[in-house]
Order: C-alpha cells, then structure tokens, then sequence
C-alpha cells in the first residue's frame, strides 16, 4: 500500500512527524507492508512554486492508495488566482473523498459532559461552500461593495450517497441514524436532503431514523449525547456539529477524521494549523494519529486485510490507555509533556504490547 503524506502547515510538521512514529511502529509489528511517499504543500509550495497544491502532488495523490494530509492555514492563503488553494476542498472535490466520517466518543477523566459514542457522517463536496460548489468561479460573489451573495448547492445524488453510506455504518453499530436539518426554513434544499435520507432509510427497515432540525440538535447533543449513533448531515452543518461533538468528548485535539470516497481515503486531523504554537513541540498529535488509524482501518476493509483492523484498534486502545494517566497528556489536556514524548509514549507502548 503507498500513502502519501503531506505534513502542511503550522504544526503540521510536528504532528505528521509525531504520527509517523506511530505508523512506522505499527507497520513494522503488524508487517503491514506500508510505503510512504512525503511531499510538501501549502506555504512551503506556495514560496517555492507559487501554488499550496502543486499539480505533481495532486497527480500522486490520485495514484495513493491513502493520503495523510497534515492541517492546513489556508485562511491565511492568497487567493486562488494567487495560487492559494483550499488543499483539503481540492481534494475532496477532485478525488471525490465525499465523506467526512467524524467519530466522537467519551473518555475517562477528560470527557466534559455525558456518555456518547457517535459517529457524524458530514457530505464534504458541496453545501454552503462557496470553494466547491460551481464548476467554475466561485459560490460567494460580491454584486456590490456593500453586497455580498452565497450560493448552496445541494444535489439529490449527493445527499443519496451520504445517506447510504450512514445507514450502511449504522448497520455495524447500535442501528440508528439522525439525519440533521432546517426543513423548516431550508424547504428546497434541505428538503431534497431528507428525501433522499428517507429513501435511503426503507432500504434498511433494521435501522431506526430520526430527524431533528440542527437548532434543536446542538442542545441535544449537549444534553444528552448518548442518545446518538450516526448522524448524516449536509457540508455546513455537519463541520460545526463534529466540532461540537469532539470538544464535548474532551477536545478537539482527540478528534480523528477521514476523508473517505468509493476506493481511496484522507486521514486529516479535525482541528486547524495553530501557528501560534508551531516549533514549540507543544501540540497535541492525536488527532492526526486517530486518523492516521482510521485510514488503515478503512484501508483494511476496502481490502479485506485483517492485519490493518488490528494494528488501527491497538493504537487507538494504546492512545485510550495513555490519555487515562494524567503524566502522559499533553499541555492542552492539562498535562506535562511534548509531541513527541506523546508519540513516543504510544510506540513504545506498542511496542511492549
């Protein structure tokens, strides 16, 4: 299997180079067989190519079987006819990584509110993105200087295959979904969502639909977390929902993600670049390691390779161990040691296992 890793920007480099200790771990007990392949994008391309998404590393990109892609600062980017392009709208766009599958779970003496145990299933290439839903320009356009206008696009076909893809996963778990709306004033648009989410739900008369406007959806998940399996949501609100989600689990520095589509994957940590506390060997590098696993994981059942499954559920049982002892949390947790102390905490631990 070849993964192309992109470190980013920010404390990219340090995450990536902390996740990296994990995996050439695991790769070597589980005998995995994993080739990396490390390329360079954002301000690092930017300053030296004049683009943060070199054509050569998009075209490798659609040739990996996996990417980890590092976090990126593209706020702070030109625009695009400057050559700052949004790296992880591009790919989900262009290699068509439509799901942005999110988990969030409690953990003992961190999470902040009640049980959960969630997996927030978000359509990542359209919605209220204004970076992704025209084939040409873009969905956010000034008419005047005192006028600013959004366009949101939703399609049937998009909203269809978020859709199966939640009932699907919930199949393998508690079999519930709750399909995330504002029907109520949305009517075309997140109208179209919901017909396609009930299609989708008599396929599947084993899993139990729900609907619950988004509104009414924060409180509830503050309330009472535990009442929510996979939830299937349209671009915007599923982003804010997972933020959400993962701070009430403990921060959102524990949160994985993956980009996933049909025959290839993205792990991307779900939180930004941090720039303020780059090279201080300070952030938390578990997020991009959670989704590094989810990756293999995924990769695991594409291919039907039992030994990825494994090495994925022993780091993630290994990061759970660990985060249960204050001493080895890192700052943003309240704990004591660096990046890469942490990463080297788990490998060692995986190691010994």
């Amino acid at each position: 299997m070849n993964i192309l890793v992109l470190p980013g920007d920010g404390i990219g480099e340090e995450i990536t180079q902390a996740t990296m200790k994990v995996l050439d771990t695991v790769n070597e007990c589980y005998r995995l067989d994993l080739n990396f392949e490390f390329e360079y994008i954002g301000f690092a391309t930017l300053k030296k190519k004049g683009t943060t998404l070199p054509d050569s590393v998009f075209e490798k990109a659609k040739k990996a079987d996996g990417i980890i892609l590092g976090p990126i600062s593209h706020l702070d980017y030109p625009s695009r006819d400057k050559g700052g392009i949004n790296v992880s709208a591009a790919f989900r766009v262009g290699l068509d990584l439509y799901a942005n599958i999110r988990p969030a779970r409690s953990r003992k003496g961190l999470s902040k509110f009640g049980v959960m145990d969630l997996v927030i299933m978000r359509e990542a290439t359209e919605g209220f993105y204004g970076d992704r839903n025209m084939v040409a320009g873009c969905g956010e356009f000034m008419p005047t200087h005192d006028m600013a206008m959004s366009v949101r696009k939703i399609t049937a076909f998009a909203c269809e295959r978020i859709a199966r893809r939640s009932f699907e996963l919930a199949m393998t778990r508690r079999k519930k979904v709750t399909a995330v709306h504002k029907a109520n004033c949305m009517i075309l648009t997140d109208g179209l969502f919901l017909r396609e989410v009930r299609k989708v739900a008599n396929d599947f008369p084993e899993v139990e639909l729900e609907e619950v406007i988004i509104d009414a959806m924060t409180a509830l998940l503050v309330r009472d977390p535990g009442r929510f399996d996979v939830i299937c949501a349209t671009n915007f609100y599923g982003d804010i929902l997972s933020d959400l989600a993962s701070e009430l689990s403990g921060s959102l520095g524990l949160a994985g993600s993956i980009n996933a589509g049909d025959n290839r994957a993205a792990a991307q940590a779900q939180h930004g670049s941090a720039p303020d506390i780059a090279g201080q060997d300070k952030a938390n590098p578990v997020s991009l390691i959670l989704s590094a696993a989810m990756l293999i994981n995924w990769l695991g059942n594409l291919h039907d390779i039992a030994s990825f499954n494994e090495a994925a559920a022993k780091i993630e049982a290994t990061i759970d161990l660990l985060l249960q002892n204050p001493a080895k949390r890192t700052a943003d947790l309240g704990g004591p040691i660096g990046t890469q102390a942490f990463a080297s905490a788990v490998a060692e631990a995986l190691i010994k296992s």
